[in-house]
């Protein structure tokens, strides 16, 4: 798998802070935020609550979550067929 560098810019107490709490999971940095890329494209929506406050109201972003079951899975007509075999057995 070839591998490329991602440059990102954020406050260092939030880098040393953050790089703290992963090394208490046992993975770096690049460990982490490879762990958040891979979940993202694995539920096709940010893996966590975004909620706007304001106002004194939480509200939770309108976040699309594409990639669901719904309408992908079809059912067999014959679906119940081997539990009617089963019973006819019983």
């Amino acid at each position: 798998m070839a591998t490329t560098t991602i440059n990102i810019r954020t406050d260092s107490d939030i880098k040393e802070r953050a790089q703290t709490l992963f090394a208490q999971f046992g993975m770096d940095m690049t460990t982490a935020v490879n762990l958040f890329l891979r979940q993202t494209l694995r539920e096709q929506t940010i893996p966590f609550a975004i909620t706007l406050h304001g106002s004194g109201v939480s509200r939770t972003a309108n976040v699309p979550k594409p990639g669901g079951w719904e309408g992908k899975i079809e059912m067999a007509e014959d679906f119940d067929a081997p539990l009617e075999d089963f019973k006819d057995y019983m």
